[in-house]
């Protein structure tokens, strides 16, 4: 049997698709925070204002192709544009080959897209925007919605809202708990308003369970990271870093794999 040429040209247009949303995703990543247009005006240099050229702005190879560096003014072009773009291609390639041609490989690469931009934003400024955490919530309930409506009709749509509207409220709440128990303890703020509305956007495409997979691998990375930084002396004991990127990192492991997880898991228990 030969090699079947069309998966490869598939999953190639499939990468290319990503890497394209995640060009568009450093530019929300960029102005969002800042209050500026996601439009206007084009894509042009940080450093000199030069609208860029179509063929400058190719995903990742066009970083490739400058070396690094504007055409222009010959300043660096940081290497987490292209990194962005390649990561954005690899999560929606991943999407596809896990889920096929079915009505969640769309949606989950919105998920993604919404899961990336948010986790970079928090990394530069420590803050997860009101915009994407309460579009994300909106989304993730209309996903919520076709699913059920796709496989029972009527009676799945409501499901379908029923159960992303609980675990939103319920993603809110455990982590409304753990800011104010943190808080207390430590004796300082312990987590931002944002990170709540981030586990609530999780809840509405994931669900309850996955949701609380979710803030679960969240901790556990955020614990590790953080005990390790601490003791290599690169992280102070009472310097905040922002939480949003476990919580994308868990997600993401949460869609993936959190249903092998959660078996493992009942299985170790008896159930």
């Amino acid at each position: 049997m030969g090699f079947d040429w069309s998966v490869l040209v598939i999953s190639f247009l499939v990468f290319v698709l990503g890497a394209s949303v995640g060009s568009f995703l450093n530019v929300v990543v960029y102005r969002l925070p800042a209050g500026l247009s996601l439009l206007r005006p084009p894509s042009r240099c940080p450093s000199c204002l030069t609208k860029l050229k179509p063929y400058d702005n190719v995903p990742v190879l066009g970083w490739l192709w400058l070396r690094g560096k504007c055409r222009y003014c010959s300043l660096p072009i940081a290497p987490r544009y292209p990194m962005v773009e390649f990561l954005a291609g690899c999560l929606f390639l991943l999407v596809f080959v896990v889920f096929g041609v079915s009505l969640k490989t769309p949606g989950y690469w919105v998920f993604m897209s919404w899961l990336l931009a948010l986790a970079f934003i928090d990394l530069d400024t420590m803050t997860l925007p009101n915009p994407l955490t309460q579009s994300g919530v909106i989304l993730g309930l209309l996903f919520q919605v076709l699913l059920g409506w796709s496989a029972e009709g009527g009676a799945g749509l409501a499901q379908g809202l029923i159960s992303g509207f609980g675990a939103a409220v319920l993603g809110i709440w455990v982590f409304d708990l753990v800011q104010i128990v943190g808080s207390v303890v430590l004796g300082q703020t312990a987590m931002g308003g944002g990170d709540a509305k981030l586990a609530a956007m999780i809840g509405a495409w994931l669900g309850w369970k996955l949701m609380l997979l979710s803030a679960f691998l969240a901790c556990l990375f955020g614990a590790v990271i953080g005990v390790g930084g601490i003791a290599l002396g690169l992280i102070g004991r009472r310097q905040h870093i922002p939480f949003g990127p476990y919580l994308v990192l868990g997600a993401g492991l949460a869609l993936f794999v959190g249903p092998q997880i959660l078996d493992v898991y009942w299985q170790w228990l008896g159930f």
